[in-house]
């Protein structure tokens, strides 16, 4: 794209805009371009945002760090280049490990992962696809490792994420440094490029 669809907002614009940029100021160091264009209407941006908060809030064993993972692997699935920066920064600052995500496409068999974190995985990735590939077999697999509520958890994240790679690959949303400074390092070596998020 030459330009993104929307210009995001200034964050000055408004004192909801204001409000928002301290908050992932604190989560991802800066704030996302992608706020600022959901601020248009800033209903949407405060929805986005309270779901965001209740998704990725940490209740136990779907720690935050397998959380971000799984944001990663989602957008990955999905091919938003956007969100895989956010994703694996975010893995980053939340205690995923620098082995875990250089073989997090590795999990299958790589020492560092467990089953119930492979069965995520899975169930991550199949339910990230279109169309779905969810099927009784990954469905067992991530019955016999995670609870209900757990499921719940998991799926979470794969929707919130489906909704952001919708809206920042449309968008072409303008990658910020910190978030490519972060994929390049990380994913650099696995072929990631900005994409149509650089401008």
């Amino acid at each position: 794209m030459k330009q993104p669809l929307v210009t995001p907002l200034d964050r000055n614009a408004t004192p909801q805009a204001e409000e928002m940029a301290r908050f992932y100021e604190e989560t991802l160091g800066f704030t996302p371009n992608s706020l600022f264009t959901m601020m248009h209407r800033p209903r949407i941006a405060k929805a986005f945002l309270e779901m965001n908060q209740a998704v990725m809030e940490n209740k136990g064993r779907v720690s935050s760090a397998l959380k971000r993972e799984i944001a990663y692997l989602s957008s990955m699935t999905t091919g938003c280049r956007y969100c895989e920066a956010h994703a694996i920064r975010a893995a980053e600052r939340y205690g995923s490990s620098e082995d875990r995500m250089n073989h997090i496409w590795e999990y299958k068999t790589y020492a560092a992962f467990t089953e119930g974190e492979r069965a995520a995985f899975d169930l991550a990735i199949a339910a990230s696809q279109v169309p779905n590939a969810v099927n009784d077999t990954i469905a067992e697999k991530a019955r016999q490792y995670w609870e209900e509520a757990e499921i719940v958890e998991i799926m979470g994240v794969v929707a919130l994420f489906g909704y952001l790679n919708r809206w920042n690959d449309s968008m072409g949303t303008q990658l910020e440094g910190p978030a490519v400074d972060s994929a390049q390092s990380i994913l650099g070596h696995k072929g990631w490029t900005s994409g149509k998020h650089q401008y």
